[in-house]
């Protein structure tokens, strides 16, 4: 089998209109579906990053709460590539979102920080471009 990349990340959120407006407003993704399921009562919300991957943005009544633990079993954080840390964490705290500090991973001497979505998902942002 041969991988050829990663298509998109699902995520269930709490706050269908609060989260919505953060992953398209904030973050500036853009919407290329938006579904009501109705026997679901839930929606399926479609967003497009600029590399053709996508975010699938799922809204159920009432989730289970995942276990608040960085370090537990499974999907520890979504990591996204930017140009700049600085600038996009600078953009991120005008919209009142808290950035960690600034840090260089030691492997790649690439800078990154971390950041949370409404519910609490940790985020990343990986410098791509030049320091």
């Amino acid at each position: 089998m041969m991988l050829d990349s990663i298509h998109h990340v699902a995520i269930i959120c709490s706050d269908y209109p609060t989260s919505k407006a953060f992953y398209t407003d904030v973050l500036g993704l853009s919407v290329m579906a938006e579904t009501y399921r109705e026997q679901r009562d839930s929606y399926k919300l479609d967003l497009a990053l600029p590399d053709g991957s996508q975010i699938e943005l799922f809204s159920f009544p009432n989730p289970p709460k995942r276990v608040n633990n960085p370090e537990a079993q499974g999907l520890r954080h979504l990591a996204f590539a930017v140009q700049c840390v600085k600038s996009a964490a600078t953009e991120l705290q005008c919209h009142g979102i808290e950035v960690e500090d600034i840090r260089v991973d030691e492997l790649t001497g690439k800078r990154y920080t971390f950041f949370k979505d409404p519910d609490g998902l940790p985020l990343e942002l990986y410098e791509q471009g030049i320091q």
